[in-house]
C-alpha cells in the first residue's frame, strides 16, 4: 500500500514537470537552457545550436533548427511547440 502511494507520487512528479517545460528562444538561449527545455536534444546538441547561430545568424523560424548537425525533424517536430525565435 505505501509502496503503491510512493510510486503514484513519483510518477505525478515526473508528469509534472514535464509538462512544465517552458519554451526557449533558440536565438538568445544557452546551451544549458536549450538542453532543459527541449526533449531528446543533450547538451552537445544544444552546443552544436547555438555554434550554428554565431556561425550562421540567429534563426528566423523554428524549422530552420533542422539545419544544425545533429538535429532532425523528427526532433523538430517533438520540440516544435517549444521553440521560439523571437
Amino acid at each position: 500500500m505505501k509502496s503503491t502511494t510512493i510510486l503514484a507520487a513519483l510518477a505525478a512528479y515526473f508528469l509534472a514537470t514535464a509538462s512544465l517545460a517552458a519554451p526557449v528562444n533558440i536565438n538568445t538561449a544557452s546551451a544549458s537552457e536549450i538542453a532543459e527545455a527541449l526533449h531528446g536534444v543533450g547538451l552537445a546538441k544544444a552546443q552544436a545550436i547555438v555554434d550554428y547561430r554565431e556561425a550562421y545568424g540567429e534563426f528566423s523560424a523554428a524549422d530552420e533548427i533542422v539545419f544544425v548537425r545533429g538535429i532532425g525533424e523528427s526532433t523538430y517536430e517533438r520540440n516544435k511547440a517549444d521553440i521560439l525565435v523571437k
